[in-house]
C-alpha cells in the first residue's frame, strides 16, 4: 500500500495507530487480576479503537459494519493524531504492567509492541520522504483494487456501502493529492519516469463506459458483476446500478482528472535523479528503512559488501549447473542464452496458470513431514487486474481474511510473459505461495491465541525472509528436478542478493537507474524488462528489498546452529513450528525464541 496511505490504515503492516489518546486512560488493573489476561485485554482495546479508526483495515479483516462504505482519512493531520496516540498507548502500557510478573509469552508481546511502537515514531520523523503517488503504491490502482478484491458484496446493504465508497472516493483523493503537492513544494518529486506509469493506471480505471466510449471501466464492470449476483428483486438491483453509475459519472471521473491534471503539473517538475541520497536528511532517511525493514544495525556498505559475496557464492554453484547442462561458453552466455531462448517461456498466460497451480499442487502432500502445524485458509493463484499489471510488481501475496471470506491469494503479473521465465516458476510459487507466504501468513492470521497487533502485523525480514527460505527449503523437499528449474531457483536467490548491491548502489552510492540496470543485466539472467522494473521498484521503495536475503541468511543460520546444537533430537518439523509459532519477530528476537526451543529440547532429554 502506499506510505501515505500506511500512515492512515497502518494495521496493514503492523503499523496502528489508535485514537487511545482522546480516550480517557483506563484504571490499572487490581492487584487480584491476572496481569496476562489485563495485559490481553490492553491489546484487545488498542487493536478496536485502531480499527474504529481504520474502515480499509476493517474490510482486510472481514469486517462489514457502519464503516463498510466508508474511506480512512488520509489527511496528514490524521497522521500526526495516530501518531500522538501510539505513543499514549506505549506510555499506558509502561506503566501499567511490570514485565517481570507476566508469563514468557506476554512478556514477548510486551517486548514486541514496544519495538513497533518505537519503529513506527522513527519512521515517522521522515514521513513526508515517501512519494504518495508512485508506480507501486498510490490510490491511483491501490483503491480500484481494494473494491474489486477486498469490498465483498452478499447483500444490497453492501453494494449501497461500495456506492458510497464511490460517492466518497473524491474527498480521499483531494486529501492524498494535496499531500503530494505539500511534498511537492517542499522539494518530494518522483523521479520523472514514474509519471508514465502513474499516469497510465489513472487512466485505466477511467477509460470505457460509463465514461466514454468502449468496454466497460474496471469499477463498472466490477459493480455490476456483484450486484447482478445478488439474489434480489431487478428493480431493486436497477436503483443499485443507477446510483453506482452516477457515483462513477459524477465523482470518481472528475476525481481521477483532478488527479491526472496534478500529476501533469509534477511531472513538468520531476527530478532526473534516483536515489534519496538527493534529500536533505536522505542519509539518516535512508539508514532507518534499512534498520525498519532488516530489524538489524547493519549499515549500508555492510549489506553492500554481503550482496557481493553471496553474488560470488551463487555464480559458483550456477557455474555447476551450467557445466551439468552441457551448455558451452561463460555464465554471462548462459544468460543470454537463457534470456533469449523461446523455450524458457510460456506462448500463454493459461500456461503459465496451470504450471503454478501444478507446481503448487505437487508441493500440498509434502508438507506434513516438514510441518507440524498447517493453514486452514484455502489458496487460489491470480493474475494481476489487467488496469494496473503495467505498473505492478512481478508477483505478490494477500492474507486470508481471518473469517474465511477471503483466501490467501497469490498474484502473478502476466502482463508480459517474457518477463516471466519457466524456470522461475517453481521458485516464485512457492514463494508466494507454500511453503512461503502463504503457509506462513495464514498461519499467522489463524493464530487467535495472539494479539491482534501480531496476529495481523509483520516485519519485512522475517516475513520476506521465510519466503526467501522456502525457496530453497522446497530443494530439500525434493523440487526443482530439472537442472534448469534449481538454476531458476538460484537466480531467484541470486536476485535477492543483487538487491544489496543495488538498492545500497542507489540510494547510499549514488549510482544512477542506468548503472543499476546494467550491473543486473551483467550479474544475473533475468529479462530487460523485469530488470528494469525491478529497478524502478527499489527506486521508489528504499531499503525493502535488502530484507528478503538478511531475513533467509539468519533464518539458515539459526537452523544450521540449531542442528549442530541438537545432533540427533533436531527435528525439522519443530523448527519450522517454533519459527513460524512466535508470528513475525525482528530478526533478533527470532534468535531468542530458537534458542529457547533449542534449551527446552535439551531439557527434555
Amino acid at each position: 500500500m502506499n506510505r501515505i496511505l500506511l500512515l492512515a490504515s497502518p494495521a496493514l503492516l503492523a503499523l496502528a495507530s489508535p485514537g487511545l489518546a482522546q480516550q480517557p486512560a483506563p484504571a490499572p488493573p487490581a492487584a487480584a487480576e491476572n496481569p496476562d489476561a489485563a495485559l490481553a485485554a490492553f491489546f484487545e482495546t488498542y487493536d478496536q479503537a485502531q480499527l474504529a479508526r481504520s474502515p480499509l483495515s476493517k474490510s482486510y479483516r472481514g469486517v462489514r459494519d457502519a464503516d463498510y462504505g466508508r474511506w480512512d482519512d488520509f489527511s496528514d493531520a490524521a497522521a500526526i493524531v495516530e501518531h500522538h496516540a501510539d505513543q499514549a498507548a506505549l506510555a499506558e502500557m509502561r506503566a501499567r504492567f511490570d514485565p517481570s510478573a507476566l508469563s514468557p509469552e506476554s512478556r514477548l508481546s510486551f517486548r514486541l509492541f514496544e519495538r513497533q511502537i518505537e519503529r513506527s515514531d522513527r519512521a515517522f520523523a521522515f514521513r513526508g520522504n515517501g512519494y504518495v503517488f508512485d508506480q507501486m503504491n498510490g490510490a491511483q490502482s491501490e483503491l480500484p483494487a481494494f473494491l474489486i478484491n477486498i469490498h465483498r458484496i452478499s447483500n444490497a446493504a453492501e453494494a449501497e456501502a461500495y456506492a458510497s465508497r464511490l460517492e466518497n472516493l473524491g474527498t480521499a483523493f483531494d486529501q492524498l493529492i494535496a499531500e503530494a503537492d505539500r511534498r511537492a513544494e517542499a522539494g518530494l518529486i518522483p523521479p520523472r519516469w514514474v509519471f508514465p506509469y502513474v499516469l497510465s493506471d489513472s487512466r485505466n480505471v477511467v477509460t470505457g463506459a460509463p465514461f466514454g466510449e468502449g468496454p466497460d471501466a474496471p469499477l463498472w464492470a466490477d459493480f455490476q458483476a456483484k450486484v447482478n449476483a445478488l439474489e434480489i428483486p431487478q428493480a431493486e438491483k436497477d436503483v443499485l446500478l443507477a446510483r453506482g453509475r452516477a457515483a462513477l459519472v459524477d465523482v470518481v471521473g472528475p476525481a481521477y482528472q483532478r488527479l491526472i491534471a496534478t500529476l501533469a503539473r509534477h511531472q513538468t517538475q520531476a527530478p532526473t535523479d534516483d536515489g534519496v541520497w538527493r534529500l536533505a536528511d536522505g542519509a539518516e532517511y535512508y539508514a532507518e528503512r534499512l534498520s525498519n525493514y532488516t530489524t538489524t544495525d547493519l549499515t549500508a556498505d555492510r549489506i553492500h559488501q554481503i550482496g557481493l559475496d553471496e553474488i560470488a557464492r551463487i555464480h559458483r554453484e550456477m557455474e555447476g549447473i551450467k557445466t551439468r547442462v552441457g551448455f558451452e561458453g561463460t555464465l554471462p552466455q548462459f544468460f543470454a542464452h537463457l534470456r533469449e531462448g523461446e523455450q524458457y517461456y510460456y506462448a500463454t498466460r493459461a500456461e503459465y496458470l496451470a504450471a503454478a497451480n501444478a507446481a503448487i499442487d505437487a508441493m500440498r502432500p509434502r508438507l506434513p513431514e516438514f510441518f507440524g502445524r498447517l493453514p486452514q485458509a484455502p489458496l487460489v493463484v491470480r493474475e494481476v487486474e489487467p488496469f494496473r499489471e503495467e505498473s505492478a510488481g512481478k508477483a505478490f501475496y494477500n492474507s486470508p481474511a481471518p473469517d474465511g471470506s477471503r483466501p490467501g491469494t497469490y498474484y502473478v503479473n502476466l502482463f508480459n510473459l517474457r518477463d516471466m521465465s519457466r524456470t522461475e516458476l517453481e521458485a516464485l510459487a512457492f514463494h508466494e505461495g507454500i511453503p512461503g507466504h502463504h503457509l506462513q501468513r495464514a498461519l499467522q492470521t489463524e493464530s487467535t491465541g495472539l494479539p491482534p497487533f501480531r496476529r495481523f502485523g509483520g516485519f519485512t525480514a522475517y516475513t520476506e525472509g521465510w519466503g526467501l527460505y522456502a525457496e530453497e527449503l522446497a530443494k530439500e523437499m525434493g523440487f526443482y528436478a530439472d537442472p534448469y528449474a534449481d538454476f531458476g531457483r538460484l537466480g531467484m536467490e541470486l536476485w535477492r542478493a543483487a538487491r544489496l548491491v543495488v538498492d545500497t548502489g542507489i540510494h547510499h552510492l549514488r549510482w544512477t537507474r542506468e548503472r543499476a540496470i546494467q550491473y543486473l543485466a551483467e550479474n544475473t539472467p533475468n529479462p530487460p524488462g523485469d530488470i528494469e522494473k525491478a529497478i524502478e521498484r527499489y527506486i521508489v521503495y528504499p531499503g525493502q528489498a535488502t530484507a528478503y536475503m538478511i531475513g533467509k541468511l539468519r533464518i539458515m543460520e539459526l537452523r544450521e546452529s540449531a542442528r549442530t546444537r541438537l545432533g540427533d533430537r533436531f527435528d525439522i518439523r519443530e523448527f519450522h513450528d517454533t519459527v513460524l509459532g512466535a508470528g513475525p519477530v525482528p530478526l533478533d528476537v527470532l534468535g531468542e525464541v530458537v534458542d529457547q526451543w533449542v534449551v527446552s529440547r535439551h531439557a527434555a532429554n
